[in-house]
């Protein structure tokens, strides 16, 4: 048992704790947590701010990109290494490392350089969600997880409602203390991690039992020269040609890196990153494709909603970050209803398919959504949207920590969040791509359509518009790479004018919904072969001291 572990707590060893053990625990969790949570909707609010400022709007992906590409990598590590050194060391590096990628995000010049920041952020991010998990899975028996899943949903609720509005305020103001006001956004993270860092290695306090292991680095090298090099053919094929030497090139070295990482995988055996046992179990298998086509959907389709509030409906970041409160309110509620729900019976199975039911009804409808639709109406839709997720993200995990043995808790749900990630960050790379490859054919296509419109030669012919009129005709607006990189100058533009613009922006949207949805069609048919196995009534801690009881019981007295 740990040596630090405080007298309140030293019941852990044997796997059973009190209400007010667990709850000095959680608050650890929630620190770690609200500060993952927290990242996620404070940037995604500002990144138009970010883009136009540092003129690099079309390649936002790569900020996305890098970040959940690192991040994706790192899950599975800190999962393994968590299994064999304790959660609490691996949680507070991923803290720390996050804390230290926020800080040098702050002083990025240029998009491509806030990407490489953001990387070594996700390094850091890759542990927050799987080891917050993960100990959960340790300590509480799935069938009494909704007593507590409301504590996370109320941190994830209030970093979702503070994020975007905190993130809003800073990439509406041009400077906060003589620094540029979206640098805000990643310096806040500095004294909430402090702070998470001090509660953490204050609270977390709950023994290990280490055995001898192997790490997996040729599988970590291997899955690094697999997904970086299909990951970024697949957010600048665009710009390269699908078939171009560049693309055919990191087709090559990805299927090599996969090819490689599956035979080092099989080579290790139980002392795998991932090991492939594991699938061998249905719900396993069955949960991790899920993972994978609904995290593809939800990353994908989510990814352009902040685009769409703030380009096409011109709302400010600060009412972009409020219009999207009821995507939260779903996820909130979906995943209360679903929680309480699984507790009473007992029963996951049903949850993930109403879940996956209601997140294509909502990319469906979202392909409906254009440049004149009310903003009541897209916000109904953000509700059935969340509704949808609630009901898929946490039974998926439960049901992966049931299946596995409590010695791969760690492992199974880094890896549940591992495959959620692979598909999100292909999701984003590809639906970002698809965004921006049909921009210019489409804002060309509302240009030539406005030609007709009485209001846009009105507005063509007003002498205050002669400027733009004369770009119009040089075709140094429309869908030109200028367009595409800062989206600002459509502020100051005769709204005549700038309809067009709007009207291509959401053609594009919808073709991204659109696809969206046919990938979360093909995860409800995954998700439908979701076995409904019987939930444990003992935590993860629990499970494992009784395998190891019975192991000393077989091996018989020490002579």
């Amino acid at each position: 048992m740990t040596t630090d572990a405080p007298a309140s707590i030293e019941s852990v060893d044997d796997g059973g704790l009190s209400h007010r053990q667990i709850m000095t625990i959680l608050a650890g969790l929630m620190m770690g947590m609200f500060l993952a949570a927290l990242d996620q909707t404070i940037v995604a609010t500002a990144i138009r701010t970010i883009a136009d400022d540092l003129n690099g709007l079309s390649v936002q992906a790569w900020v996305t990109t890098a970040y959940l590409i690192t991040s994706t990598i790192a899950t599975p590590l800190y999962g393994k290494l968590s299994d064999i050194y304790g959660r609490k060391p691996l949680f507070i590096t991923a803290i720390s490392i996050f804390v230290i990628g926020s800080l040098a995000c702050s002083f990025a010049t240029s998009m491509y350089q806030l990407a490489g920041f953001r990387a070594l952020q996700g390094i850091g991010a890759g542990g927050l969600f799987s080891m917050a998990l993960a100990i959960i899975g340790d300590i509480v028996p799935p069938r009494e997880r909704a007593k507590y899943q409301g504590y996370f949903l109320a941190v994830f609720g209030t970093s979702s409602v503070l994020g975007p509005v905190v993130g809003g305020f800073f990439a509406g103001q041009a400077t906060i203390l003589g620094i540029t006001g979206w640098r805000w956004v990643f310096l806040v993270n500095v004294p909430i991690g402090i702070a998470a860092l001090f509660v953490v290695n204050h609270t977390l306090n709950i023994a290990h039992h280490p055995h001898p292991h192997r790490i997996d680095w040729k599988g970590a090298v291997a899955l690094t020269v697999g997904l970086v090099p299909l990951l970024t053919v697949a957010e600048q094929g665009r710009s390269w040609g699908w078939d171009s030497p560049w693309a055919i090139t990191c087709y090559v070295i990805g299927l090599i890196g996969v090819a490689a990482f599956f035979l080092a995988e099989r080579s290790m055996g139980d002392e795998a990153l991932i090991p492939l046992r594991l699938f061998k179990d249905r719900t396993f298998s069955i949960s991790t494709a899920s993972n994978v086509v609904l995290g593809m959907g939800l990353f994908g389709g989510v990814s352009v909603l902040p685009l769409y509030l703030q380009i096409v409906k011109g709302s400010t970041p600060t009412q972009a970050g409020l219009q999207l409160l009821p995507l939260t309110l779903g996820i909130m509620a979906g995943s209360i209803a679903s929680g309480q729900l699984i507790s009473r019976t007992g029963k996951y199975r049903i949850f993930p398919i109403i879940g996956a039911s209601l997140m294509l009804v909502g990319l469906l409808l979202f392909a409906q959504v254009g440049a004149d639709t009310p903003i009541a109406q897209t916000m109904v839709v953000m509700l059935i949207f969340g509704l949808g997720l609630g009901n898929c993200l946490q039974p998926l995990v439960l049901a992966i920590q049931n299946a596995v043995s409590p010695r791969d808790i760690g492992v199974g749900t880094a890896s549940a969040t591992f495959f959620r990630q692979i598909g999100g960050t292909l999701g984003v790379a590809i639906f970002l791509s698809i965004l921006f490859s049909s921009l210019p054919k489409n804002i060309a296509a509302a240009f030539s359509s406005a030609k007709s419109s009485p209001d846009f030669l009105a507005a063509i012919s007003d002498p205050k518009n002669a400027e733009f009129a004369k770009q119009l005709k040089s075709g140094a607006v429309g869908g030109s790479s200028s367009t595409l990189n800062d989206s600002s100058f459509l502020n100051g533009l005769d709204e005549r004018l700038a309809h067009p613009f709007l009207v291509g922006f959401s053609e594009s949207m919808q073709l991204v919904f659109l696809s969206a949805a046919v990938v979360v069609a093909i995860g409800l048919v995954v998700v439908c072969f979701l076995p409904a196995k019987e939930l444990r009534t003992v935590s993860g801690l629990q499970a494992a001291q009784a395998e190891r009881e019975a192991a000393a019981l077989e091996a018989g007295p020490a002579l």
